[in-house]
């Protein structure tokens, strides 16, 4: 079934009709996003889902980063500059692929009434959907998506007893988090998502702008303080994103508002905050680096036979 593209200020029918079988539609995300610094990334994602012959396809990539980094809001910000719908489906450890495609609901006639995922949707009206934090399911769900990413462009519904071909506008992205509590994504799977997209953490100056974007109430030095505090942790390695700085800012101003008779000082709100956002291991980035390198059992390059007996900042150290 095809369709022609829906305009974001009219939204498309609640139901149409496949094969007989009345669907109804998931709602589109109507948030609206501005995407800051790090063009290139959105550029190479826009490049992505163009269409170059008549025969050509959109790809569907993979956007990869640490959580909080921004990768569901870059999708967002390609979607709405595609003026395309945009439609997001929140993998989980439990989806199942009825979830994903065509749920059967009971409707209060008594009859069966069969509701369509955001990604069907998206399908359907030629919209965009970002299938968010995708290495948190599992292969029986992944499965099913199989003919969709690839030349084929349907999903075959048991539930509903029928095939769903994509419109030719449909595009698809997956974010995917980099961290332990994640599945494995079958490599059948894998190759289908391609290419990759890594999103890293933003410059000094972008992230000064996101978090101005977020909370454009905040003083100055509050803000500084904290693109100070992001930036050396990423010099570490350590995974704390603008995410995480939004959040300590929130709730730093919201503790200093809280008692205008007694207010907390701009530098303890913001400690407190940090202490509880991140926790107290975060007010020391350098020691916070060290443990975290040496529970993935990074030791370092041994110097000698002295780097066993003593610490590096001894000064019998035979090395000093």
């Amino acid at each position: 079934m095809s369709s022609s593209r829906p305009s974001l200020s009219q939204p498309p029918s609640r139901t149409v009709q496949v094969d007989g079988v009345t669907l109804r539609l998931a709602h589109p995300d109507v948030t609206s996003q501005d995407w800051i610094g790090q063009r290139e990334i959105l550029t190479q994602l826009l490049a992505c889902w163009l269409v170059i012959d008549e025969k050509d396809l959109p790809l569907s990539p993979r956007i990869t980063g640490v959580p909080g980094v921004g990768k569901t809001t870059l999708a967002m910000a390609a979607a709405q500059a595609r003026k395309q719908p945009l439609y997001i489906f929140q993998c989980t450890a439990d989806t199942r692929p009825e979830d994903l495609l065509v749920t059967p609901v009971l409707a209060e006639s008594g009859k069966i009434a069969y509701h369509v995922s955001p990604l069907v949707t998206a399908m359907l009206t030629g919209g965009v959907c970002v299938l968010d934090e995708g290495n948190r399911m599992n292969e029986r769900s992944w499965a099913s998506l199989a003919p969709l990413l690839d030349h084929r462009r349907f999903v075959e519904s048991i539930v509903a007893g029928i095939q769903i071909k994509a419109d030719r506008e449909f595009r698809c992205c997956v974010t995917m988090n980099e961290d332990a509590s994640t599945y494995e994504v079958p490599d059948y799977i894998m190759s289908r998502l391609q290419p990759t997209l890594h999103l890293g953490f933003p410059a000094k100056n972008d992230e000064l702008a996101i978090l101005k974007y977020h909370l454009p109430f905040a003083p100055a030095d509050l803000l500084s303080l904290t693109v100070s505090f992001l930036q050396d942790a990423h010099h570490l390695d350590l995974d704390f994103s603008v995410r995480d700085g939004i959040h300590i800012l929130q709730y730093a101003l919201k503790r200093m508002a809280q008692d205008p008779q007694h207010p907390l000082s701009k530098d303890a709100a913001w400690q407190e905050s940090l202490i509880q956002v991140l926790g107290e291991e975060a007010q020391d980035l350098g020691a916070l680096s060290k443990k975290r390198a040496r529970a993935l059992g990074d030791q370092g390059t041994l110097r000698g036979l002295g780097d066993f007996f003593f610490e590096d900042n001894d000064r019998l150290h035979p090395d000093r």
